[in-house]
């Protein structure tokens, strides 16, 4: 059994936190903890490359992440004031990805013939010591993209994965937190996302935002990091028309391991992991309640973010790093689940899904 992980922000974690991801969790904990970096995920971070190797965490969909500074937006993620600035540091962040592709920890999955060579890897019998972990790179929220007409660039540099918007709005839709659709340039962006085959992420999407997209894009859909409305209410959640509406596009969706994600009523900065009893069992629930309304497991997987901007202070409390991940697996199993549902939740859907629609 091997894992793929649908949303990681890895770069973006190296670069603007200035963490060695070569290093154990637990090394990096004590460097945090010695510089006195005592803020919200300091000392408590759950995923760099020996930990994803440990949990078998084989393929992942990397971000970029760089975001325009807006009325609306949530400023601990948007720290540029023009586009040119996203675009540099997302420039950056690509520099990352080829740097630790070129020390062979990343194996940079940008075709069909890379994908498979990943899949072997972790497949084998025994993959001790440096396997490259595969890596799909995704840009969430499209502010770098400066116009529509960039998309080619950004598809020769590996680019394969774009989520229009993040918190607050973009320059080409609304996001969360916010209401409203698509902006002028979203169309064109999409078509353009199209044409090249660069499949569209509708997570972050406000909803209209999401009706629209799902509408004028008529390529591959997947939702990388998203749970359900019906157990948690809130807008960053999918409800379940829009489930049904991914079902039937074929994508496939990730259950995310942000807290407040999990259960109800969670109050940043207030509630704790310790007064909820949240684990995760609640990503069990919500990954069952897409099973339920799928009527098979063919459109869930596993998208954590469990680097994104958070450590263990929101992370599920029997989570220690992202080595975990197999306790999911023996919850879902206690639960009725088969070893064949079990391996397509943890890496086959997302396996098939780009087997088909990867460019």
């Amino acid at each position: 059994m091997f894992f793929f992980d649908a949303h990681l922000d890895l770069a973006w974690n190296a670069i603007e936190w200035n963490r060695d991801l070569t290093r154990t969790c637990h090394e990096l904990r004590k460097v945090e903890k010695d510089r006195g970096l005592t803020f919200k995920a300091r000392c408590a971070n759950t995923v760099t490359l020996p930990d994803l190797r440990q949990g078998k965490v084989g393929i992942v969909i990397g971000t970029l992440l760089a975001r325009v500074v807006q009325e609306q937006s949530n400023p601990s993620f948007c720290r540029y004031d023009h586009m040119e600035a996203a675009q540099a540091a997302a420039m950056g962040q690509l520099a990352w990805y080829a740097a630790m592709e070129r020390r062979g920890d990343f194996r940079w999955i940008k075709g069909k013939a890379d994908l498979e060579a990943s899949i072997s890897d972790w497949s084998a019998a025994s993959h001790e010591g440096k396997t490259p972990i595969g890596m799909i790179l995704s840009m969430e929220g499209a502010d770098p993209v400066l116009d529509p007409s960039e998309l080619p660039m950004w598809f020769e540099k590996g680019l394969r994965i774009i989520g229009p918007a993040h918190y607050g709005v973009s320059p080409y839709a609304h996001g969360t937190a916010t209401i409203g659709g698509l902006f002028s340039k979203g169309p064109d962006l999409l078509k353009n996302m199209e044409k090249l085959g660069i499949i569209l992420d509708v997570t972050h999407l406000a909803d209209q935002a999401f009706d629209e997209a799902m509408s004028l894009y008529q390529g591959p859909v997947l939702a990388s990091h998203h749970n359900c409305r019906a157990l948690v209410d809130d807008q960053r959640q999918l409800s379940d028309d829009q489930i049904r509406r991914l079902i039937e596009r074929g994508a496939v969706i990730g259950a995310a391991m942000d807290t407040w994600m999990l259960v109800p009523g969670w109050k940043r900065g207030t509630t704790t992991v310790e007064s909820t009893g949240v684990g995760l069992r609640h990503v069990a629930d919500h990954i069952d309640h897409i099973c339920q309304l799928a009527g098979n497991v063919r459109h869930v997987g596993i998208g954590s973010d469990l680097d994104g901007g958070f450590g263990l202070e929101q992370s599920p409390g029997d989570l220690d790093t992202i080595a975990d991940l197999s306790k999911l697996c023996e919850i879902l199993r206690q639960r009725g689940y088969s070893q064949i549902d079990l391996e397509a939740i943890a890496h086959g859907n997302w396996i098939r899904f780009f087997r088909q629609n990867l460019a």
